[in-house]
């Protein structure tokens, strides 16, 4: 058994800013670059196709929204725009009441990672390094930026549990989000909704789910005689 916690909104807390957009465009004409018109309508288009569940880096999606306008974002331009958008989504760590007694007991008891949808490079590892967390309790930290798959999507559920030494079927994933952190259970793994299960009750939930495969086995050996002994 392995435990993956998701990061934002689950262990941290970090408002973005009010308009991505925005704030990209501020952070790039800041490093001298042309920014269009229709910014706005620009950054919300589509301009790179991606396969179902992929994750886009959103510098390539800004370095396409400025082509699209006829703006060269290749050569020095492309490291302006990486460094305008991590400028624009740094914002303010609050670290979740619960979160650090959270992962402590989970490291206490299996191999603990981060698994975070985020689009913006480094972005996850910065959040960390500003948390109260302590980063040695954390085995694995995996961002979709960097595996290139996004949650429900198996493939990013496997690059956790491939990094924690666990099949995804052996993965416990923490999250606040139904729809992506509970996406596991159709890939076999168990999730653990914050909806449901408060941080602060994650310790006596990670017991229960270990012990669970025990109590079979047991329950097997009175009824049937264990296969295994």
């Amino acid at each position: 058994m392995a435990v993956s916690f998701d990061l934002f909104g689950t262990l941290v807390a970090a408002d973005p800013p009010e308009s991505p957009a925005r704030a990209v465009a501020r952070e790039l004409a800041e490093r001298g670059v042309a920014v269009p018109d229709d910014w706005t309508a620009a950054y919300a288009e589509p301009h790179v196709d991606a396969p179902e569940g992929a994750e886009l880096a959103l510098p390539e999606h800004v370095g396409a929204a400025l082509a699209s306008r006829g703006v060269d974002a290749a050569g020095a331009e492309a490291d302006a725009v990486r460094e305008a958008v991590a400028a624009a989504f740094v914002r303010p760590i609050e670290t979740r009441s619960g979160a650090v007694a959270a992962v402590d007991a989970a490291a206490e008891r299996v191999p603990v990672g981060v698994l975070s949808n985020c689009s913006v490079p480094g972005l996850v590892e910065r959040a960390l390094d500003r948390s109260a967390l302590d980063p040695t309790a954390l085995d694995a930290v995996v961002a979709s930026v960097d595996c290139g798959w996004r949650k429900p999507d198996r493939r990013a559920f496997e690059a956790i549990a491939d990094e924690l030494g666990v099949g995804v079927e052996a993965l416990t994933h923490i999250g606040d989000d139904a729809r992506t952190d509970g996406g596991i259970e159709r890939h076999g793994g168990t999730p653990i909704l914050l909806d449901d299960v408060p941080l602060a009750a994650v310790p006596e939930r990670l017991d229960a789910e270990s012990e669970r495969p025990t109590a079979e086995v047991e329950r097997l050996d009175a009824e049937e005689g264990s296969p295994c002994r």
